[in-house]
Order: structure tokens, then C-alpha cells, then sequence
């Protein structure tokens, strides 16, 4: 196992590579630099001198290619570089806000899975039934839904026209700021693994094993649980934790609708700001949490499975 992974972070390292020559290639697409942090909105423009000394500070009056290199090799010895705002080191700036963006994955990551599975099951166990059609219209629904418009639609319903819960923030910390978006992310991904569970529950449900475990007069609920669901676990385990790298990424629009201090709002901040450095620190963590989280999958596959052999 310890050879299989050391080769799958080695096949990340051209991964990383990739994503940051596209980020600095599409930063460079965009009109305007890094100065633009320090034009007054009221004048309009910045002393060109001031703007040069900006530039050669940062080192942005060099070619792409030179400040590619720099950066990759600063990168290697862990120096993301800092801030053009703040002055603030890109790593700390991440890590900062890491935790919020953790604690949202991981609450929304819990509903999805927790609704998600038990739709599976249930639809599978009663194929045909009411209850089926019911929970694959609904899962059809969450996967077309987008993002931001169901946390638009939960912010103006239970934040605004029904006060129950806090529309937007993050209160301190307080569980009441989290329930709003960890809803919005956990719902928008419910729909994908209550589709993967009921397909996997149904490649099972009708195998020699669990029809001889029924003729045994085992319970039906242990059937499905302890028979069924057990070897339909790896596409399960595949999608969730498939899902968690999403949710990590993918809470930018989350994030930014309900104005969670999180990784995905810092990098939304960045990227208006031309904020090379932090823009592609951002991306280069989110890419990180990504691989680490697939490899953890694929090891997971041995604990579930132990008929699995890592070549």
C-alpha cells in the first residue's frame, strides 16, 4: 500500500504543475495588474513611477516565463509568496481561513451524505414504489439545481421572510451561521450520491449472497445493511469522497452568496484584486486538498474490500 501511494503523489506532481502554469497563463489574459490594489477609486489613477516601483517590487516587470520560474521555485522550498494588499505571507493567508472553509465541507458533506445514502437505500429496497419515483424526481431536481440560486432562495425564506435562521455570515462561529450554506452545498450534492447508492444497492440486492441470506430467514433490515449495502459501499465511498473535493473547491459560490470567511470568498477576493500570488495559492491548496482526498478513497478501498490488492 505504502508503494501505491508514493506512486499516486508522484503522479500528482505533473498535476500541480499543469494547474499552475494555466493559472498564471489565464491570469495574464486578464486585463489590468496587481497595481490596480492601490488606485483610489475617487482619482482614478496612480503615479506612473509609484506604479513602476509597485511592479518591480513584486517582480511583475519581468516576462511571464521568468516570473513562472520564480514563483515554482519558491513554491518548492514553501514559499507561496505574499500578498499584494497585505504584505501577508499566501501560505498563513490560506491556513487562516482554512478552518472555515473545513467546518462548511465538512457539515455540509455530513447532510449530503446522511440524506443522500438513505435515499439510495430506501429507493432500492423499494423499487418502483412511490417512495422511488419520489426521491429520483427529487435527486433530478438537486443535480439541475444551481448553487447560488437555492442559497438565494433558503437566505430569502428562512433568513429574511421567515427570520428563523441568520441569512448570511458567520456569527463567531455560532452553529446558526453554518446551517444556511452547509444546506446549500448539502443538498446541491445529496443528489448525486442518493443516485449512486440506489444504482450500487441494485447491482447487489439480487445477488446469490443476499438471496441466500434472505432464504436463511435473516431480517430485511439486515439484509440491506449488513449484506447489500456493505459490498455496494465502494461506488458509495468513490462518489462521497469525490463530493468532499468538491465541496472544498467548490464552496467559492457558497461562500460568496453567504459571506463565509472561507478559502473560496478569499480567492473570489484575489481575482477581482489581480492578486496573483494569493490567486494561485489559493488554487494550488484546493488542488492539494483534492489529491489527498482521492488517495484516501482509493486506501479506503482496502479497509472495505479486503479482496482489493493495491498493485
Amino acid at each position: 500500500m505504502s508503494r501505491y501511494a508514493i506512486r499516486r503523489l508522484a503522479q500528482a506532481v505533473p498535476i500541480f504543475l499543469g494547474i499552475t502554469i494555466i493559472t498564471f497563463v489565464l491570469m495574464a489574459l486578464v486585463p489590468g495588474d496587481a497595481t490596480q490594489v492601490f488606485v483610489d477609486p475617487k482619482v482614478g489613477t496612480i503615479d506612473p513611477e509609484f506604479m513602476q516601483a509597485v511592479r518591480k517590487k513584486w517582480g511583475l516587470d519581468a516576462p511571464l516565463h521568468v516570473q513562472y520560474g520564480r514563483y515554482l521555485l519558491n513554491a518548492l522550498r514553501g514559499d507561496l509568496g505574499f500578498s499584494y494588499g497585505t504584505n501577508q505571507a499566501v501560505l498563513d493567508a490560506v491556513l487562516e481561513r482554512f478552518p472555515a472553509t473545513a467546518r462548511l465541507a465538512l457539515a455540509a458533506l455530513a447532510i449530503s451524505a446522511i440524506i443522500g445514502v438513505s435515499t439510495g437505500i430506501f429507493s432500492a429496497a423499494w423499487r418502483g414504489s412511490y417512495f422511488d419515483t419520489a426521491g429520483m424526481v427529487v435527486a433530478l431536481f438537486g443535480i439541475s439545481m444551481p448553487v447560488f440560486w437555492l442559497g438565494l432562495m433558503l437566505m430569502w425564506f428562512v433568513g429574511v421572510k421567515w427570520p428563523v435562521l441568520p441569512p448570511s455570515g458567520y456569527g463567531q462561529g455560532a452553529v446558526s451561521y453554518l446551517v444556511l450554506p452547509a444546506l446549500t452545498l448539502g443538498l446541491a450534492f445529496t443528489a448525486s450520491i442518493a443516485r449512486v447508492t440506489r444504482s450500487a444497492m441494485l447491482d447487489v440486492i439480487n445477488t446469490d449472497y443476499v438471496r441466500t441470506a434472505r432464504a436463511k430467514g435473516a431480517h430485511e433490515r439486515a439484509v440491506i445493511t449488513h449484506h447489500a449495502l456493505r459490498n455496494a459501499l465502494i461506488p458509495v465511498v468513490t462518489i462521497i469522497g469525490i463530493d468532499f473535493g468538491h465541496l472544498m473547491a467548490g464552496s467559492v459560490i457558497a461562500e460568496t452568496v453567504f459571506s463565509w470567511p472561507g478559502i473560496g470568498r478569499l480567492l473570489v477576493d484575489a481575482i477581482l484584486q489581480r492578486n496573483l500570488p494569493l490567486v494561485q495559492g489559493s488554487v494550488l491548496f484546493f488542488a492539494v486538498i483534492f489529491m489527498m482526498t482521492n488517495l484516501a478513497v482509493d486506501l479506503a478501498y482496502g479497509f472495505l474490500d479486503p479482496r482489493i490488492r493495491y498493485g
